[in-house]
């Protein structure tokens, strides 16, 4: 939006007794920091000191201290942070938490529930035993340092052992969600060269059994690589009479492959600079990007956003709707694991078998810290309030969102009736690139909707406009940018650095670009505008679908929206908005036009859709992202690559017969 009014009030308020109770207020006493956001200009200004004290404030473990916080001879595009330390994700996430006398041994890891509701629950121990356990079946098959294993897992609790034994061997996970078709799937396998992928049988997802062995087999065909298939019977398929799944050489049982492997092992030692783990981009056309993490940096990031941003607690339960697939997944684990925290998995979908599935899973496990993304509190907003406030949610003491942009009206519904209208919203921003949040409010601090606070601390970034000149304090809409690195940057990329250096370092010198539309209010509150390469450019004006999307959205008869440039003869391009209704609505072209004239009036005549098309369900990810170019394909026609992370394919033909 170009105009912040809509959002200007205050609404979050955090009394003085909150504040003075959290982890950043302790650590701004500590060492004499006045406020929040004189800690967010000395983290930024001082990069050495934040990033130098965190590790020892953390109580994270290095096996060898750095020699110093961070070396920049190659520039910033290559910092090289930490170097000399040695360490191991794994033995902060695990081995220390599970000795004997430490007092966490017995802590709850994991409560997970699966969508037929069973529960388990994985104490430290548990996942200390089961995690050495993998990483011995690595080590017989002759995996190490260096080398790449596969992670194409449904939500069960040895998502977990399996990522940390990756990380105890030495060798580099690479999770891919769980919802991707053959050639997503493929198209990874074959980039990092796997020769050893973890799957399962399949999972439960709105009450069907769905298969994803089978989908592997498949993309291993395609891809090579593949020498080792460990297959984890979640549909109990090992030992039925009625079901079987192709089996091939490569392949073996978990109960064969690694539970009886032994429970000991002796975690490796890596280099600060060691990657640890392969995350690819998603939501784009062509080639996934691989992003590259180190064991430093997947530390020390997650953990420094868990223990300030979200204010971890002794006794708190964190429950992020995310798959192992995803940049959040690990992120969850890593985070919470370092404090020996508790996190809640789920696994299937989150309106089944009814429409308060989360929230009952919130009172039921009396979860702490809850996030998910705007599109599926629209969605779960549009089933009525009472599915919602039916429940007991006083447990949760913190917000969270990620992924897009919010409206106001569905982030004041999340923090009125999921948070009781007195639990803040940490509204985060920043990716897989960098493994954790250019943006982020603290808790402690006043909120107004929709807003992502300010900096993450010792994240150095900015506002710049075309020609780079920062427009900040302007309060002017520009690109969201870096000019220094953090631990968790991404490490160049898989594929090397030509195009590393083109996607991230090319548009100015020496700054990192984002690719975000950014502005920061007169409060000094900011605000994402959507993706810059999304914006849609009519006539030589700029907009983002975002904009368009919130416009449609705080229109009464609209519950979700979606908005797309298409080719135009006269203005180059155009909006074309599908449109989810509000069930007290019904269809009509009296309705279509007051939805037109609703965006011309708040972002100009030019940005008026052309067409307004109502549907029942936009194309989705499992983790409830909108998939924009799938509707933009779907419109104009043109083929848009790879469509097989999308969880409801028909809602394609349902927006072709749309038009």
């Amino acid at each position: 939006m170009d105009s912040l009014d809509e959002v200007d009030d205050l609404v979050h308020e955090p009394n003085r007794e909150f504040v003075e109770s959290t982890n950043v207020y302790q650590f701004m006493e500590a060492y004499g920091v006045d406020s929040v956001d004189e800690l967010r200009e000395r983290s930024t200004d001082d990069l050495d000191w934040f990033w130098g004290e965190l590790p020892e404030y953390l109580g994270l473990e290095f096996f060898e201290e750095f020699d110093q916080v961070r070396d920049e001879t190659d520039g910033p595009q290559f910092t090289e942070w930490y170097p000399g330390a040695k360490l191991n994700v794994a033995h902060n996430t695990v081995d220390r938490h599970a000795e004997p006398g430490t007092g966490t041994r017995n802590h709850v890891a994991c409560v997970w529930e699966g969508e037929d509701g069973e529960v388990r629950q994985q104490t430290y121990h548990d996942l200390h035993r089961q995690a050495n356990r993998v990483a011995n079946a690595l080590d017989e098959r002759g995996i190490g340092k260096g080398d790449t294993v596969g992670l194409y897992m449904p939500m069960v609790p040895e998502v977990q052992s399996i990522l940390y034994g990756i990380f105890k061997a030495g060798a580099i996970a690479v999770p891919i969600f769980s919802g991707f078709g053959v050639d997503a799937t493929a198209t990874r396998i074959a980039d990092s060269e796997c020769s050893v992928v973890f799957t399962g049988d399949g999972f439960l997802r709105r009450g069907d059994r769905l298969t994803l062995k089978d989908t592997l087999d498949d993309a291993i065909e395609q891809a090579g690589h593949v020498e080792h298939t460990i297959v984890y019977d979640r549909l109990g398929i090992a030992d039925s009479a009625d079901e079987t799944l192709t089996w091939t050489r490569r392949d073996e049982w978990w109960d064969e492959a690694v539970a009886e492997q032994p429970a000991d092992f002796e975690t490796r030692s890596m280099d600060a600079s060691d990657p640890c783990m392969l995350l690819y981009s998603s939501g784009t056309t062509g080639q996934p990007k691989g992003i590259v993490h180190t064991h430093a940096g997947a530390l020390v990031q997650p953990a420094k956003e868990i223990h300030f941003g979200f204010d971890q607690q002794p006794g708190d339960r964190f429950f992020w709707v995310s798959d192992i697939g995803w940049m959040m997944g690990p992120w969850t684990l890593i985070g919470n694991h370092a404090f020996a925290g508790t996190t809640v998995m789920y696994e299937g979908a989150p309106d089944h078998p009814e429409p308060d599935r989360f929230w009952d899973i919130i009172e039921e496990h009396g979860v702490t810290q809850f996030g998910i993304s705007p599109t599926a509190i629209r969605a779960l907003r549009k089933y009525g309030d009472e599915h919602v406030d039916d429940h007991d949610l006083s447990s949760l003491r913190v917000l969270g969102s990620t992924g897009e942009p919010w409206d106001p009206e569905s982030w004041r519904w999340f923090y009125d009736h999921v948070g009781g209208g007195d639990t803040p919203i940490v509204n985060i921003s920043g990716g897989t690139e960098v493994f954790g949040c250019f943006l982020m409010p603290m808790p402690t601090e006043s909120l107004k909707p929709c807003t992502l606070g300010g900096p993450g601390l010792g994240m150095d970034i900015d506002i710049v406009d075309e020609d780079g000149r920062s427009v900040r304090e302007d309060h002017e809409r520009g690109y969201l940018v870096a000019r220094s690195s953090n631990p968790a940057m991404t490490k160049s990329l898989w594929s090397g650095d030509e195009r590393y250096l083109t996607e991230y370092w090319s548009r100015f010198e020496d700054v990192w670009n984002h690719g975000d539309w950014a502005q920061m209010d007169e409060d000094g509150f900011w605000f994402l505008h959507g993706r810059a390469d999304d914006a849609i450019n009519v006539a030589g004006r700029k907009v983002g679908p975002a904009e368009v999307e919130g416009a449609l959205i705080d229109h009464d008869a609209v519950n979700q929206a979606a908005a797309v440039g298409v080719p135009d003869d006269t203005t180059g391009e155009a909006v074309v908005a599908y449109v989810i209704l509000d069930d007290a609505f019904q269809p009509n072209d009296e309705l279509r036009e007051a939805l037109r004239e609703h965006v011309g009036d708040e972002h100009g005549k030019p940005f008026r859709p052309r067409e307004v098309l109502f549907v029942d369900e936009f194309p989705k990810t499992q983790s409830g992202k909108i998939i924009r170019r799938a509707i933009e394909g779907a419109y104009t026609g043109e083929d848009v690559g790879d469509m097989s992370s999308i969880e409801n394919p028909e809602a394609l033909d349902a927006l072709r017969d749309a038009r």
